[in-house]
């Protein structure tokens, strides 16, 4: 019985995936118009309240939009607002909302559809913050005093406090504007019957087999020459965990890009140099450019370790790590060297001040002086999970060589991360990808109001100076004048090294050659409205 209940589930589930496939991708519909992609983690929500990581980031980015959004080089740029407006002491934000813009046809509004209002945004926002949801996102807001409608067309927002990085918070999807009385009669179901007002909307979604949204005819925004956007008639999804099959699935053509470089076959598409092979110059785009990502080893200052609250050996693990060769041989060169501090190219605010060389000898020289001065061997443990376990290797083969032992702790992700934000760990590989792109992003990992687990600070640093001057860029209205606060924290942290920075991170991208107007940005967000394919002159070119 129980074997013929399992037969008849498998054989639901394979007509509703292969109705879906079918729905996806009609007969109608030009192959060319249907961009496709593979999203090898799962997506759990297209309810922008829940718009956490890139694979629930990317979809919700073409169903929903915002006040602002982010250009491609990472100005703040209008979207659903037209223009705002900051008064003198920097708290007050009021923003004049486009006339024109509606949400995705449903059946809970009364005619179809109706346009967007400033009341929408209070009710988004309020969404947002209801300890009920449960909104990962809900700290965007944590600087607003208060926020209301002054008409329709007229949001005004006031912050508690200046902070300068606001409007980039903004552009983030947990902000994206949704319709109250679709929302309340959908409840949970939101999540995957989405309604907004993006360049796509919602068709179908066969959870952990395909996504597929379809072309906004209602949707406001232009091209340059006044054409409608967007270009192309519909997007698919799937959702093949294997990234060897992705890749296999790639070389057929039925995905049109590859964002990221797995192990398994960075050799096959990139030489060391990081350059494209030449067997696929012909067939493919290489796009690279800086991704707001540093991939760091953070000390935890207040480990009972007494090895990391050695100043010297944390200068020493910085000096002995040649980031050059680490970039080169584990990399294929997709990434720069982590040398100038914590904050990733791309950023302003870099220090200059700073420069981390491979000093070997001095790196051993000062370990010598700590084994002498303690009578002891500098050992370390070093946790991280298995994504990260050849680069944790490669600096336990590079620091034995300098003096000092490293023993490598392997955990899950999930136990990591909590381990981390808990203080459970003496040091521990991690990264820190950019929520919006202000290095103020990156320096609040070092304040220490934010000591883990309230805040970011895992490593737990502690320095007055640094403090005073992060409350200071908070008050500077200037850019440049906030830049150069920036640096000299920047600095700051690389006086002490409460981490050793390894790495700054790369986007990079494989598109086939008949993608046009697939455009790249330090934050790796996915623009698809204004893209579009060559037709395939291949008589069984299809858009399945």
């Amino acid at each position: 019985m129980v074997k013929k209940s399992g037969i008849t589930h498998l054989v639901f589930f394979t007509i509703s995936a292969l109705a879906l496939l079918q729905c996806s991708s009609p007969t109608d519909i030009p192959p060319h118009t249907v961009f496709r992609y593979n999203e090898t983690r799962n997506v759990t929500s297209l309810d922008p309240a829940f718009a956490r990581n890139p694979q629930n980031i990317w979809p919700i980015q073409q169903l929903f939009n915002g006040l602002v959004q982010l250009d491609n080089d990472l100005n703040v740029i209008p979207e659903i607002a037209k223009h705002w407006t900051i008064d003198s002491t920097g708290t007050k934000y009021i923003f004049a909302l486009r006339n024109d813009v509606y949400f995705h046809s449903s059946p809970y509004f009364e005619q179809d559809t109706r346009k967007v209002v400033a009341q929408d945004f209070v009710y988004s926002f309020d969404r947002l913050q209801n300890p009920k949801l449960g909104s990962p996102g809900g700290w965007v807001l944590q600087q607003v005093k208060k926020y209301q409608a002054l008409d329709d067309h007229t949001l005004e927002i006031e912050l508690k406090q200046p902070f300068p990085a606001f409007l980039s918070l903004l552009t983030m999807r947990y902000c994206a504007v949704v319709p109250k009385e679709v929302v309340e009669a959908l409840g949970e179901d939101f999540r995957k019957s989405p309604i907004g007002t993006g360049p796509f909307l919602f068709k179908a979604w066969e959870e952990n087999v395909k996504l597929v949204l379809r072309k906004n005819s209602r949707y406001y925004e232009v091209d340059k020459d006044g054409t409608p956007l967007p270009y192309l008639e519909a997007i698919a999804i799937e959702f093949l965990t294997d990234s060897q099959s992705e890749f296999l699935r790639f070389q057929k053509g039925d995905f049109d890009f590859l964002n990221a470089l797995d192990a398994a076959y960075k050799d096959e598409l990139l030489t060391p140099e990081g350059k494209l092979q030449p067997k696929y110059k012909e067939k493919l785009h290489l796009q690279k450019g800086a991704y707001l990502n540093t991939e760091y080893i953070g000390f935890n200052r207040e480990s009972n370790n007494p090895v990391l609250q050695s100043l010297a050996i944390r200068k020493a693990i910085n000096l002995g790590i040649d980031r050059k060769k680490m970039i080169t041989y584990l990399r294929n060169t997709i990434g720069t060297p982590a040398n100038k501090g914590f904050i990733p190219d791309g950023l302003k605010g870099q220090s200059t001040d700073r420069r981390l060389t491979f000093d070997p000898q001095q790196a051993k020289a000062l370990v010598d002086d700590y084994r002498q001065s303690t009578r002891s061997q500098p050992t370390i443990r070093l946790a991280t999970d298995a994504n990260y376990l050849d680069i944790c290797e490669y600096l336990q083969r590079e620091l034995a060589k300098i003096g000092i032992d490293i023993a490598i702790d392997l955990m899950p992700t999930a136990t990591l991360r909590q381990a981390k934000s808990a203080g459970n760990l003496e040091a521990f590989r991690a990264s820190w990808i950019a929520d919006y792109p202000d290095a103020e992003n990156y320096l609040s990992l070092f304040y220490s109001p934010n000591f883990s687990p309230q805040g970011p600070n895992y490593t737990h640093f502690q320095n007055m100076e640094f403090d005073r001057l992060y409350t200071q860029a908070m008050k500077e209205p200037h850019d440049k004048k906030r830049e150069l606060i920036y640096a000299q924290m920047d600095a700051l942290i690389m006086d002490e090294f409460p981490i050793a920075p390894l790495y700054y991170d790369q986007m990079v991208r494989f598109v086939q050659k008949d993608v046009i107007g697939l455009e790249t940005n330090a934050l790796n967000l996915l623009y698809l409205k204004k893209v579009r394919k060559i037709p395939h002159t291949n008589p069984d070119a299809t858009g399945h």
